[in-house]
């Protein structure tokens, strides 16, 4: 069986998941109108199609034209829906990482374009949801604000963090995990800690020599730039169908609803974030442009 086409009804789940929460038919999503509809999708396309590109532009500059540029970009756009499956919004970065190792690259290198991708997507995604959950405090919603800047400053800090110490040292397997998999897994066990704690080495390696060249900083604000993008269209795509059931929201109240719904939406506990980030992107809405009348 091919394993892409098994993926495919697994990155519905969520969908279905939503649907069946807020009781949605086929004509609440056809009430929005045609055009609103066919917006909102036209700028959800330029959000994937920008997080492709920034994909293909990472791993052309450093691995050079090794794949087609548009097959890089539908890895990577091929990947998005896989994290929408699982809780935190984790998988899209085994995806990237498992294509670039089949086509020959290095673990350690496939394992630094991830990283590269991953770490700039945070930064901005991160950026402007405190800023969304700033703007929610400062309006009297004191305990949706501090859900957003809580999960936003751990999540952004922990990666920015994980990427930058990595530079400097070389991060190994936690004693207490390596305890528990020799115990369990005895010889295998131990193959599995040494072929790891070789990867996380191979790793920390290629990012100390890499994220201090000049190229390496061109690439990080390029990147950077790119996922800001995404994000602004991400956001914009909730406006458009906000205006096709006939409340008036600007851009930047947008945006900051679906970012901060997207902070929300990281939280551990439910897959792909299904039903946190809806009731973040409610309760944020009502905070900034008072959309009471979205309850009915």
């Amino acid at each position: 069986m091919n394993w892409r086409l098994a993926v495919i009804p697994v990155t519905l789940i969520p969908i279905f998941i939503i649907a069946i929460q807020f009781d949605i038919k086929l004509e609440d999503v056809l009430a929005i109108g045609f055009f609103p509809f066919i917006g909102a999708v036209l700028a959800m396309m330029l959000k994937l199609g920008l997080q492709g590109v920034k994909f293909a532009y990472i791993s052309r500059k450093y691995l050079g034209s090794f794949d087609p540029f548009w097959k890089l970009m539908g890895v990577r756009v091929g990947s998005e829906f896989i994290k929408f499956t699982t809780p935190m919004f984790v998988g899209a970065e085994f995806i990237v990482i498992y294509y670039l190792k089949k086509k020959g690259v290095e673990l350690s290198k496939a394992t630094w374009i991830a990283i590269m991708d991953i770490v700039t997507e945070v930064l901005a995604a991160g950026l402007l949801s405190i800023m969304a959950g700033i703007i929610a405090i400062m309006n009297g919603a004191y305990v949706v604000g501090i859900i957003i800047l809580a999960t936003s400053i751990v999540v952004t800090s922990l990666w920015t963090v994980m990427f930058f110490l990595s530079s400097k040292r070389t991060f190994q397997v936690p004693k207490v995990l390596v305890y528990f998999v020799k115990k369990l897994g005895k010889e295998k066990g131990s193959k599995i800690i040494d072929k790891t704690n070789s990867w996380m080495e191979d790793t920390c390696t290629m990012i100390r020599e890499n994220i201090h060249t000049p190229e390496s900083k061109k690439i990080f604000t390029v990147s950077f730039l790119f996922s800001l993008a995404s994000w602004l269209f991400y956001g914009i795509s909730f406006m458009i169908i906000a205006m096709g059931t006939g409340y008036v929201i600007n851009a930047f109240d947008s945006i900051m609803a679906v970012m901060g719904a997207n902070a929300i939406g990281n939280l551990p506990i439910t897959i792909g974030g299904s039903g946190l980030a809806e009731f973040g992107i409610v309760a944020i809405s009502i905070i900034l442009i008072h959309l009471t009348s979205i309850f009915c």
